[in-house]
């Protein structure tokens, strides 16, 4: 039960810090490439390398990435 209770509690700091616009790599900037990738703009392998570059940059633009916001880094 304790597991249960502590992985909400790491998805409501992760939703948290997703809102306050700290997370690079936030479900909303997913949803938006998933979206152009299906109205065809971008192909699976350009969606996953755009998601790979902006966890590889956010450190630099003092951000986290949705894993770092679940951990509580």
């Amino acid at each position: 039960m304790g597991d249960y209770f502590k992985h909400q509690d790491r998805m409501k700091q992760q939703r948290e810090a997703e809102d306050s616009g700290r997370v690079a790599d936030s479900l909303d900037v997913r949803v938006a490439l998933l979206e152009r990738m299906h109205a065809g703009e971008l192909t699976l392998a350009e969606v996953q390398a755009e998601v790979k570059r902006l966890k590889r940059n956010a450190k630099a633009k003092g951000q986290i990435t949705r894993n770092q916001a679940y951990l509580g880094r």
